[in-house]
């Protein structure tokens, strides 16, 4: 019995995919709890999708794939704060625009261009093919952005919450707001591999959205989306062995069913404590 349920940990292919699982879950789940608090669940989805032309212009012009995913996430992220700056457009418009613009482009790119590059793998990822070099260079990406976000995670918070308090406390707001649109820009990037550009949307969200529903501490919030994003990705890589399903999906299934819990148990006490009231 025991053996049959640590069989998917006796599989080369599986470790690798439970080691990337680990890795990207908490500089997702810490950035995630910081766009849940700004309302930037939009601006997830526009990065996601929009840096698929970055991706194939760097594979034309054979530089790495996640140079030019950072760089085209980046433009994104720019380009949508500049329109909203300068124009009567709100900010979700803009990014409506951009990212379904962005998006569009490559996947005409990538239509006429012959390329080894498999579109599914890009846009789903395969967390069952990564290999030691995806996995260095999800780590060293990771890393950077959790120590990022964790060594200034007050910072964040404030600007996050109250941009006007932010600046009247002197705290370097353009720094800041940049800064996190870097964080996604490169969170993005470490989860190619894993989940894909579609689905990396759904780790940079619930996990802070679900957090979010559980506990009232910003601190504590931090924690629960990692350990949620964790457990999901783990049980997620896990159950996909059994279901013969791929790995990204199952995932992003799990984390919905827990946030669904986390909204009927907040819905609950919010329905008691009207009734004792």
């Amino acid at each position: 019995m025991i053996e049959t349920l640590l069989m998917p940990f006796q599989f080369p292919f599986m470790q690798n995919a439970f080691w990337i699982a680990l890795i990207v879950s908490v500089p997702t789940a810490l950035l995630s709890c910081f766009l849940v608090l700004k309302g930037w669940a939009l601006m997830g989805d526009a990065v996601s999708h929009a840096v698929l032309p970055g991706i194939v212009l760097a594979y034309v012009l054979g530089l790495p794939l996640i140079l030019g995913a950072f760089a085209a996430g980046m433009l994104t992220s720019v380009a949508t704060g500049y329109l909203a700056g300068n124009s009567r457009v709100k900010q979700d418009t803009v990014m409506g625009v951009v990212f379904s613009g962005m998006f569009a482009l490559g996947i005409v790119i990538y239509v006429g261009l012959k390329t080894n590059v498999h579109l599914d793998h890009i846009l789903f990822g395969n967390m069952l093919g990564v290999g030691p070099a995806d996995l260095w260079t999800a780590g060293s990406i990771s890393a950077v952005v959790a120590l990022g976000l964790l060594a200034k995670w007050k910072d964040l918070m404030l600007h996050a919450f109250d941009p006007a308090q932010a600046r009247a406390s002197g705290l370097a707001v353009g720094l800041l707001h940049y800064g996190l649109l870097t964080a996604l820009s490169l969170s993005i990037v470490a989860t190619l591999s894993a989940t894909g550009l579609i689905l990396a949307v759904g780790l940079l969200i619930a996990p802070g959205a679900i957090a979010f529903l559980t506990v009232r501490s910003f601190g504590r919030m931090l924690a629960v989306a990692v350990a949620a994003c964790m457990v999901s990705m783990l049980a997620g890589v896990y159950a996909s062995f059994w279901l013969d399903s791929a790995p990204a999906p199952t995932i992003i299934l799990i984390l919905t069913a827990i946030f669904a819990a986390a909204f009927l148990r907040r819905s609950w006490q919010i329905r008691r404590a009207a009734a004792r009231v």
